[in-house]
């Protein structure tokens, strides 16, 4: 008797690894561009942290524009230009490069809702041009506006 696979149950077992393959590749990749978004709604919750500080010693909120000054798409860009000093002044700046765009706003002062802020938070991580958004405000921490799978 001979021992050893036949060539039937090597394209078996081939088969199987083509379809694990086929199956599990599609769900790394999603898995990484979700880890890779993770970053805009730890950001804007530190956002949130800052914009509540601020106003506890300044008894006001304050708004910082679009920074970086474009979104930045695929790649990481560092966290500079845009409204960089009106988050300075915050007392809150990225640690690094970013993959998102930030910007707060204070809300109208002749508004209802006069003593709150709104922040948001841009990314395009897989770069097909539909962008991933997050928001923030004084009363709720971020959460997603864009479906789950726009990253």
């Amino acid at each position: 008797m001979r021992k050893g696979f036949t060539l039937i149950e090597l394209m078996i077992v081939v088969a199987i690894i083509g379809i694990l393959a086929a199956i599990a590749i599609p769900n790394f990749l999603a898995m990484q561009l979700r880890a890779k978004r993770s970053e805009l709604p730890t950001n804007l919750d530190a956002i949130r942290t800052a914009e509540k500080a601020y106003h506890a010693e300044w008894d006001a909120f304050t708004s910082a524009a679009d920074t970086p000054a474009a979104l930045p798409g695929r790649s990481q860009v560092d966290f500079t230009g845009g409204g960089y000093v009106s988050f300075e002044n915050l007392g809150w700046v990225a640690d690094g490069k970013v993959r998102g765009l930030y910007n707060t706003t204070q809300s109208n002062a002749t508004s209802a809702a006069a003593d709150d802020f709104t922040s948001i938070g841009v990314a395009d991580v897989d770069g097909d041009s539909a962008n991933s958004q997050y928001n923030c405000n004084r009363a709720e921490k971020s959460n997603m506006v864009t479906s789950n799978n726009v990253y």
